[in-house]
């Protein structure tokens, strides 16, 4: 994480993974935001987003084409 803030200065860090990776920096408290982006194959049955539970409030919510993107902010 040190390296990947040195790389990005003052610009936003983004993690591009799977729930158990943003989990991991929850875990680490090193999440400020989520980002979910939502497609019709996505709903239903299968494994939960987050591996863990995550306190998180929802701050904006907008279309792109077929996807609903979602984004929430990590509340300690």
């Amino acid at each position: 994480h040190a390296q990947m803030t040195d790389v990005a200065g003052d610009r936003d860090l983004w993690i591009v993974g799977g729930g158990d990776l943003a989990g991991q920096f929850a875990d680490a408290g090193l999440l400020d935001e989520v980002w979910v982006q939502y497609a019709p194959v996505t709903l239903g049955d299968g494994a939960p987003l987050l591996p863990r539970p995550l306190s998180m409030e929802l701050l904006e919510t907008v279309r792109n084409r077929a996807l609903v993107c979602t984004r929430f902010a990590v509340t300690k």
